[in-house]
């Protein structure tokens, strides 16, 4: 059974003490694809920005159901549950150069289009795996996904013919439900999240925010592959390591109780 949820953005901007939220733009963060044999998502690859923040964004999640027959019964047999489909997001891209009439629209829109195929690492390893995507805004992060579909439509053009207005509808498909790696006692994945790095942060203020302990800074620097922990740029995002993975003797996990 289908389940789609749509979310709309209304006029206005949020306000905290009177004053309007500072504007977060949108945008997907690249990754490699895991190394063969591993479910974590590999180095940075770069980002896409969006010019405009979307106003609605479309989830869908479905199930896999199956029903025993019954050739004498006047109605069907009772569902039996054989797991989750990957869940879906889509939302829409407006881009627009009518200001500078150059070609970025065309370069953003086959920067998306590279997302649904492999990347030339895997390929020349011949797996053959497209870049793993994450859609951050602000404090709303998306599933690990790869973008499954984009569709462009070009509405204007310069005299010459380049198109400087598009609108895209770019779909992405959850990857295995979560975004960490094999947990060895479960058998399951565990997941993780994102912090995004501010003016002030450090990789211990982020441990005993996200753990109750700042010597959980080693898992987190380890995690991200950061050699020097006091350059830390703002903007960046961090995967953090959930607390099933934490495997240093000297860290306990406050529960917050």
């Amino acid at each position: 059974m289908n389940a789609p949820i749509t979310f709309s953005a209304t006029g206005g901007s949020a306000t905290s003490g009177g004053l309007p939220a500072r504007l977060e733009r949108a945008y997907f963060e690249l990754r490699e694809p895991p190394a063969h044999g591993s479910a974590a998502p590999g180095p940075p690859r770069g980002r896409i920005d969006f010019q405009f923040n979307p106003t609605e964004l479309s989830l869908s999640k479905k199930a896999r159901w199956t029903k025993d027959t019954q050739p004498n019964s006047r109605s069907s047999g009772v569902p039996h549950y054989k797991g989750p489909e990957p869940s879906t997001l889509t939302l829409e891209m407006f881009l627009d150069a009518t200001a500078t009439a150059d070609d970025r629209v065309v370069r953003t829109v086959d920067r998306l289009f590279t997302c649904c195929v492999p990347t030339d690492k895997t390929r020349s390893k011949g797996s053959g795996s497209p870049p793993w995507v994450v859609f951050r805004w602000g404090g709303l992060t998306g599933f690990t996904a790869y973008i499954c579909s984009v569709a462009a439509k070009f509405t204007l053009f310069t005299p010459s013919g380049t198109p400087i207005r598009a609108v895209c509808t770019v779909t992405l498909e959850e990857i295995s439900g979560e975004t960490a790696r094999q947990n060895p006692t479960s058998g399951g994945r565990t997941a993780r999240e994102g912090h995004r790095l501010v003016a002030g942060d450090t990789l211990a203020s982020i441990a005993q925010q996200a753990y109750g302990n700042p010597a959980a800074w080693r898992e987190i620097a380890e995690a991200n592959g950061i050699d020097n922990p006091f350059r830390l740029r703002p903007g960046t995002t961090l995967l953090l390591p959930a607390p099933e993975e934490l495997t240093s003797p000297q860290i306990s996990i406050m529960d917050g109780g």
